[in-house]
């Protein structure tokens, strides 16, 4: 099982990004997939969760309206968009697996002007 992200970068208060997990080693419609962030010295959040029949829940108040995930089944992906993004926003963004807690090795964002 792996998980890869990719998108991150350096953005502009009010900007957008759009993360992307490419997953291997397992049948992405199979499986409930998760995102999550960290700041250093604090614990990880979760973000939003796409389960194996694509229905999509995001959790914190401080990014509803603002965060979307979506799904690739047949490219093996797992989307991110991120919109009127905020300088608390920035922090390394996980994908997970809760199943088997699998883990990527994260991408940073970064907002700042």
């Amino acid at each position: 099982v792996e998980l890869v992200e990719s998108g991150g970068g350096l953005v502009q208060p009010g900007g957008s990004l759009r993360l992307s997990c490419t997953v291997s080693g397992f049948t992405l419609s199979q499986y409930a997939m998760r995102w999550f962030r960290q700041v250093p010295g604090k614990a990880r959040e979760l973000l939003a969760t796409t389960g194996s029949a694509d229905v999509s829940t995001v959790y914190p108040e401080s990014v509803k309206g603002r965060f979307a995930i979506s799904r690739d089944n047949n490219k093996s992906m797992i989307f991110l968009q991120m919109n009127n993004l905020k300088p608390e926003d920035t922090a390394v963004y996980y994908c997970n697996r809760p199943t088997g807690n699998h883990w990527g090795r994260g991408t940073l964002v970064t907002v700042s002007s």
